[in-house]
């Protein structure tokens, strides 16, 4: 394991319009790689938008569609990893799915596991929890409400991801146009994805890298203009050591489009796993037998 040099970009993916969102995602790709970034982390659904009414219809094949194989161009030509977020069609079924592509093309998926609020209008759930390997670090991708559930970033680290990435499209609060109502949007997100990440960090000495869709990205008709299901998200991103300690942050006063560009140390994975308190050497797996069984509450 090397150090690893990793940017997050928040940016508005637009509903509807994804060669638009694909060209912006080539500029923040591009100006992440002159900051020295080697993996660069795009929110949720950045490429199609989020919960577009016309979501069946954009959604793509993974990995032979259009979206995809632009990305793997993207990524071979500036030698860099990328992590994007878009809707899959497969068999007519679609998915909330995060790409993970490198210089050598396509290599691998996580389909979003737990659906919040409407996003069952258009997607179904995944039941795979994969882990990648890159060379210098081996990742996992948890995709925005899926971080509430704390046993996926567990079984993650169990399988031996050490870097955890986090895109969201998180409607966490509405605004207005009135700055300090922005301002207590962006607020009210820093500190919600604060508590998320730097717990799941902590848990399993890992890694996080997470970024948020940035902007109001369109009108969903069937919704009132000021629903908090409309598809307005107040960006964000933070990086986040092995021990919960945040090691950079966007400043979540206003919403804007950001890149944040961090090193990930391996002597701090090493030092936190080294604890005789490590969490997951300390486990007693035989206990948590309740944790698989369903139950209604």
């Amino acid at each position: 394991m090397q150090k690893l040099r990793v940017a997050a970009v928040a940016m508005n993916g637009l509903l509807g319009q994804t060669q638009e969102n694909l060209n912006a995602i080539d500029q923040w790709t591009s100006r992440a790689k002159n900051s020295g970034a080697e993996l660069i982390l795009f929110p949720e659904l950045v490429i199609h938008g989020h919960n577009d009414p016309r979501t069946w219809y954009n959604a793509e094949l993974v990995p032979s569609g259009p979206s995809v194989q632009h990305l793997c161009q993207l990524a071979n030509k500036l030698d860099v990893f990328l992590s994007v977020g878009l809707s899959e069609k497969r068999n007519d079924i679609v998915y909330n799915t995060q790409v993970l592509v490198g210089p050598e093309g396509f290599i691998g998926s996580q389909r979003k596991i737990h659906l919040s609020r409407d996003e069952v209008i258009h997607y179904e759930g995944g039941s795979e929890i994969p882990v990648f390997d890159i060379g210098k670090w081996r990742i996992g991708m948890i995709i925005c409400y899926d971080n509430s559930f704390p046993e996926l970033a567990r079984i993650l680290a169990l399988k031996g991801a050490n870097v955890l990435l986090m895109p969201h499209a998180a409607r966490m609060k509405t605004w207005t146009e009135d700055p300090d109502s922005e301002k207590a949007a962006a607020e009210f997100s820093g500190k919600y994805f604060r508590m998320i990440a730097t717990t799941r960090a902590y848990e399993n000495s890992c890694y996080m890298v997470l970024c948020n869709q940035a902007g109001k990205a369109g009108i969903v008709d069937t919704y009132p203009q000021d629903s908090p299901n409309q598809p307005n998200h107040a960006g964000g991103c933070l990086v986040v050591d092995p021990h919960g300690e945040i090691t950079a942050q966007t400043s979540f006063e206003k919403v804007q489009e950001e890149i944040l560009v961090a090193d990930l140390l391996p002597e701090l994975l090493w030092e936190a796993r080294s604890q005789p308190n490590y969490t997951i050497r300390q486990r007693r797996p035989e206990l948590f037998r309740l944790l698989s069984e369903t139950r209604n509450f």
